[in-house]
Parts: C-alpha cells; sequence; structure tokens
C-alpha cells in the first residue's frame, strides 16, 4: 500500500448514538477494514471516531457511520480529513 492511499478520518456522529452498541458496530467494522485509530461516547451525546488507513477503507467506514447499528438513529456525521499520522497499530473503543 503506497502512503499516498492513506488517509485520516475524524467524525463526530450525532442522533440516537450512546446506548445502542453504536461503539462496538464501529470497531467490528474497523478491523475487518484493516483500519488503525479508536472510537468513543463524547461527554455531549455524540459518537467521535478517529480512523487511519487506506482511503477506500475509510470510505466504506464513513457510509457505515452514515447507517449506524439497528437500534441508532444517525441525524448527522460530521467529518474532518486530516494528514495520517501513523500512530496507530489496532483499531480500539476509548472510555
Amino acid at each position: 500500500m503506497e502512503a499516498g492511499d492513506h488517509a485520516r478520518l475524524h467524525a463526530w456522529v450525532t442522533g440516537r448514538v450512546q446506548g445502542v452498541g453504536f461503539r462496538f458496530f464501529v470497531l467490528e467494522n474497523a478491523l475487518p477494514l484493516d483500519l488503525g485509530g479508536w472510537v468513543r461516547n463524547t461527554y455531549d451525546g455524540s459518537v467521535e471516531v478517529v480512523a487511519e488507513g487506506q482511503h477506500a477503507n475509510l470510505e466504506r467506514l464513513l457510509s457505515l457511520l452514515q447507517q449506524g447499528p439497528r437500534a441508532s438513529f444517525v441525524t448527522d456525521v460530521r467529518v474532518e480529513w486530516e494528514t495520517p499520522r501513523g500512530e496507530f497499530t489496532s483499531f480500539h473503543v476509548r472510555g
């Protein structure tokens, strides 16, 4: 994989996204996409995601974030594309 194919996705998902298995939904979908990073609940009721990997895989994850798991209701996904830092060796749920 060439460095140019790598990207970093920073997203905030709002709606009914806490208490519905959203973090584990993200984890279960990020791992087979070979993405590194983390997902966590935030104090304002949203879910924050930081992921690095192949741009096409990040686009797939973004599409899944917009859908969410069955019990969720996503109203918005705010996205920032950032320069990858190469700091992750795996994907995990934070706090």
